[in-house]
């Protein structure tokens, strides 16, 4: 891991959060699982960081647990904890998903009947072996749902930049982020469209900034590229919600039509 995701999401929790944050990511969580009912269901978050997706899946009744590569999002979880009074601190543990012995324990312990991963699997050094084993986990006619990067004509030169970003003294990153806070400022704008907060889903613009520019390693696939990954996992795709622009994550809801 190059980039500390973990120190980044600490920062969110302890000075961005906010409950407005906290129902506007209710809301997008919300839409991104329709229809699946969660009452019941053992969930798994693949990379929780500040653990906002456990908590709301906890609030919707499900069985929750998640894994991280960063032991620092375990901060974030608890900073994050203190807008979920009733909901007791998930089960998760430090781990990542491309860990065989871990994937092979989960899988015997019979999977998991949601596994979610946001923008997570092309930050492992390897989103095939990622892809498979998170397919792994999802037990028969359960749900997959992944936000992976966009592949673009730009996409090899923000490889570059995030190579640069991860190789110079922090005031030298500072100055990066300022240099291309307007870039990304105004692709926010633009596809906020004045109707929606310029960070989706909850989120801050200056902690997407630092995590964009710092996120290593870094891989990214089309649309189809996905699906035909994981249709040989025997996944179907249920839905598709792409990104516009020059970066971004396609959203995608599958399901698995049984044992492969």
């Amino acid at each position: 891991m190059n980039f500390s995701f973990g120190k980044n999401w600490l920062s969110y929790s302890e000075h961005a959060l906010r409950p407005d944050k906290i129902s506007a990511a209710r809301t997008s969580f919300q839409s991104l699982l329709r229809p699946i009912e969660l009452r019941g269901k053992r969930f798994l978050d693949i990379g929780f960081g500040q653990g906002l997706p456990l908590f709301l899946a906890a609030e919707a009744g499900a069985d929750v647990f998640g894994i991280d590569i960063d032991p620092v999002s375990i901060d974030a979880l608890a900073a994050t904890h203190r807008f979920f009074p009733s909901c007791p601190m998930p089960e998760t543990r430090i781990v990542s998903i491309l860990d065989n012995a871990f994937v092979r324990e989960q899988k015997e312990a019979g999977g998991f009947d949601v596994v979610y991963s946001w923008g997570v699997l092309h930050h492992t050094g390897d989103m095939n072996k990622a892809f498979a084993h998170a397919s792994e986990l999802v037990r028969p006619f359960g749900y997959l749902i992944i936000a992976i990067y966009n592949r673009h004509w730009t996409s090899p030169w923000w490889h570059v930049v995030k190579s640069v970003f991860n190789g110079v003294p922090r005031l030298l990153q500072e100055a990066m982020v300022l240099f291309f806070y307007p870039i990304l400022y105004l692709r926010a704008l633009r596809l906020s469209q004045g109707r929606r907060p310029l960070a989706a889903r909850g989120m801050d613009l200056r902690h997407d900034i630092w995590d964009w520019l710092g996120g290593l390693p870094y891989e990214y696939a089309s649309p189809s590229e996905v699906e035909r990954t994981l249709a040989r996992f025997n996944f179907q795709l249920l839905r598709c919600e792409r990104t516009e622009g020059f970066t971004g994550c396609n959203e995608f809801l599958f399901q698995k039509m049984g044992p492969p």
